[in-house]
């Protein structure tokens, strides 16, 4: 008789009770997934242990609660994110290290015989995947290799004695472009013959300037001469 209260007790553990498997990464949030029906039973008293759900309570507890209110929470790793008075009262670990992997079990007491909801919840810890930065790839045509070549091979150009760059460089054409402009040469060559014009006045007025002023000397003593006699 013993042996078949035992039977029938077995099979309405099996019953009430569900196994999940829950993957989650090392240094992230992972939530254990439980819940219940509050607009069947109200809000009910739960617990979360680690290992799996005994035959009452939970074994080696880390969170219970009685009428919505946590009365025992043993880290504060162990969080209830969920609306507990709606009936989700998964447990949420916080920064999940390596020793967080394991079974974990949730109970909710539901009123009655062998009516408590039991989930069984096997975590596993993983590493996180690293971000690895995202390249677009792109290959270069013949024509932009040499190109690219040519930039090169023309970024530094020694000009007596001085390095220019490829900026110098155009920077260099372009004022000699804008120098031979019509108007600079109209204005350099009225500067030429005003020079050369200049210089011709200076030689003449040197030449003959002393030859002038001798005849008046010439002229000037005889004139005194013939004024004596």
């Amino acid at each position: 008789m013993r042996g078949l209260c035992y039977f029938f007790l077995s099979i309405l553990t099996q019953v009430s009770s569900s196994t999940l498997k829950v993957i989650g990464l090392f240094g992230h949030n992972v939530t254990l997934p439980c819940r219940y029906d509050t607009r069947i039973h109200g809000v009910l008293s739960f617990c979360w242990g680690r290992g799996m759900v005994p035959r009452s309570k939970c074994s080696s507890p880390i969170l219970s609660s009685e009428d919505g209110a946590v009365i025992f929470r043993e880290s504060p790793s162990y969080q209830l994110l969920g609306r507990v008075t709606d009936g989700d009262v998964s447990l949420t670990i916080l920064n999940a290290q390596w020793s967080d992997a394991g079974v974990y079990g949730c109970r909710i007491e539901i009123p009655g015989w062998f009516n408590d909801e039991k989930v069984n919840t096997h975590l596993v810890i993983e590493e996180a995947p690293t971000e690895q930065p995202v390249t677009e790839e792109w290959k270069l045509t013949t024509d932009e290799r040499q190109d690219i070549l040519t930039e090169s091979a023309a970024k530094d150009v020694e000009v007596g004695g001085q390095t220019l760059g490829i900026v110098g460089i155009a920077t260099t054409k372009e004022k000699f472009k804008d120098f031979l402009e019509v108007g600079n040469i109209c204005r350099m060559a009225a500067i030429f013959f005003l020079s050369i014009i200049i210089i011709l006045v200076f030689v003449f007025w040197r030449r003959f300037l002393p030859k002038r002023t001798l005849e008046n000397l010439n002229a000037l003593t005889a004139e005194n001469i013939y004024e004596e006699l």
